[in-house]
């Protein structure tokens, strides 16, 4: 299916990748990416020549409708694994465990190091958790990704793709086997991602914002919720302010009538 997919993907999208001959043709690695869209997870599986394994959270593989039934089959199609993100420790857990059972395997583990979508199409900082951890536990390159435009084919909450091409930057892997066996220091685990960001910033050319992406969301709908109940304030304080302006005419006028009316 992985083919098949991916072949019909590259016919109508015809995404331009660089760097391709940094993914090594056997033996495991780490491919770090921004994330830009929903079908990051589609165009990157699509253009290399190895499965890769990116672990999804769960509702991808749940979701109703046929959107949902066909997102399933395309996870389960190119071998994604469900992660229940509902509580958040748990969910990091399972990752770092899949992703470390990917790597000794000798396969290509894919993350997303900020954790989610960006809102708004600029770099947010890196999870030290998931990636650093791996990396560390296993010694494996990291290879920085970034994926480009792919926020202009399918924004959040769009059903139907746009037709346009994406672009994907490879870059040259990483080595943080010096570190191996340090996944617990902080310190280091906090080095690792930032440098891992620094490449995928060179390579996107994307803004970065160094705060986490689920912040920013949360702040782009608190600042969204404030704006439509301002909205509505204003709103109603322009219906208060007809309404008065129109009890005042009906007043002055009914007065004025009776005032030139001429006496029997």
């Amino acid at each position: 299916m992985k083919f098949s997919l991916g072949g019909s993907l590259k016919l109508a999208f015809r995404p331009w990748v660089e760097g391709l001959e940094n993914i090594p043709a056997h033996g495991p690695a780490i491919l770090a990416s921004n994330h830009l869209s929903f079908s990051d997870s589609f165009f990157l599986p699509a253009v290399l020549d190895r499965k890769v394994t990116f672990v999804a959270k769960a509702e991808y593989f749940t979701s109703p409708g046929v959107k949902g039934r066909l997102t399933a089959a395309f996870f389960k199609g190119v071998g994604q694994l469900p992660v229940d993100r509902s509580g958040a420790r748990g969910a990091a857990e399972a990752a770092i465990k899949a992703g470390i059972e990917v790597i000794e395997s000798g396969g290509l583990f894919g993350i997303y190091p900020e954790g989610t979508r960006s809102p708004d199409g600029r770099l947010y900082r890196g999870k030290p958790g998931g990636l650093g951890r791996v990396a560390l536990a296993t010694g494996a390159p990291v290879i920085p990704i970034a994926m480009i435009d792919t926020e202009k084919i399918q924004p959040p909450g769009k059903v139907i793709p746009k037709l346009m091409r994406p672009g994907i930057r490879i870059g040259k892997p990483l080595d943080f086997s010096r570190y191996q066996g340090m996944e617990e220091d902080r310190y280091i685990l906090r080095s690792v991602t930032d440098e891992v960001m620094y490449e995928i910033m060179k390579l996107s050319g994307q803004e970065y914002v160094d705060i986490y992406a689920m912040v920013a969301k949360r702040q782009l709908a608190e600042e969204e919720k404030a704006a439509k109940a301002a909205a509505k304030a204003a709103e109603k304080a322009d219906r208060a302010e007809a309404k008065a302006e129109t009890e005042t005419d009906g007043a002055t006028g009914g007065g004025a009538e009776k005032k030139d009316r001429p006496a029997a």
